[in-house]
């Protein structure tokens, strides 16, 4: 009789599992971006003037509706979790001292919030009229707006 060899089942992790998610976050979010950046670029740059178009007051029409707003803030939300979320992964797969690892991504964990935080903080609170000066070109349509 021949001994036969079994090959030891793989175990299954129970729980949850951060590094699926994440791998199944970049597919889903890139997908996203690409449809969130295409569509940015195609507003800003072919419609209408195009790039002629694009100043101050183009983007303070923009801001001044939720849509754009949202639309500003997905793309930056998920391009910095995508982001961060690789370097995260080139972190883990290259840095081997486990201190630098840890330091290593929880610098870019922090680098990511602190970004996210101050990118939404402009989109939301952005006001055309702040500094706005009576010689300034913007002066006749705050006025217009009541600022």
């Amino acid at each position: 009789m021949s001994a036969q060899t079994v090959a030891p089942q793989a175990r299954r992790q129970r729980g949850f599992n951060i590094e699926k998610w994440g791998w199944l976050f970049m597919r889903g979010s890139g997908v996203l971006l690409i449809v969130l950046i295409f569509g940015h670029l195609f507003v800003n740059l072919m419609v209408g003037e195009g790039i002629h178009a694009v100043d101050f007051g183009f983007v303070a029409g923009k801001y001044a509706t939720p849509f754009w707003q949202w639309w500003d803030v997905l793309m930056l939300w998920l391009a910095l979790i995508h982001g961060s979320n690789g370097m995260r992964t080139i972190v883990n797969d290259y840095v081997t001292h486990e201190g630098a690892r840890k330091a290593l991504v929880w610098a870019i964990g922090l680098a990511a919030a602190l970004l996210i935080i101050l990118g939404t903080l402009v989109v939301f609170t952005f006001d055309p009229c702040g500094g706005v000066l009576e010689d300034g070109a913007l002066w006749e349509t705050c006025l217009a707006l009541g600022k």
